[in-house]
């Protein structure tokens, strides 16, 4: 059975760990969902993955509409965690953005982004 949970474990804090990942992270995109992915680093001192979100203020001034955002990619990665692990490995972090200005419209349309970006990993 799969874990649906998305614990404190999971969560990208670290400022070490953010500033490694942003050094020598790969980019990857699929409509309005970027992703920076450091995958089997040396230096990473986690077994498990690692995931942060992030809307930027560019997009949407107010923060009622970046938290809405933020808890929908949130989500999206807690029920797809299998799909995540299965394309990017265990040992790994990430960061998530939304690079649009357009809030979606429902929680399918970005699911379907997010499937489709780990998809793609798994052909490259």
């Amino acid at each position: 059975m799969s874990d649906f949970k998305y614990p404190k474990a999971e969560k990208l804090k670290k400022d070490t760990e953010i500033t490694l990942l942003f050094a020598k992270g790969k980019w990857r995109s699929c409509g309005n969902l970027r992703i920076i992915i450091l995958k089997n680093h040396p230096d990473l001192q986690t077994e498990n993955v690692k995931l942060g979100v992030s809307v930027s203020k560019r997009y949407f001034k107010k923060a009622v509409y970046r938290n809405r955002v933020k808890r929908l990619l949130r989500e999206c990665y807690r029920l797809n965690k299998d799909l995540f692990k299965a394309s990017f490995g265990d040992k790994t972090i990430a960061m998530i953005f939304w690079v649009s200005n357009e809030l979606p419209k429902k929680f399918q349309d970005v699911e379907a982004e997010f499937i489709k970006l780990c998809q793609s990993q798994k052909k490259s």
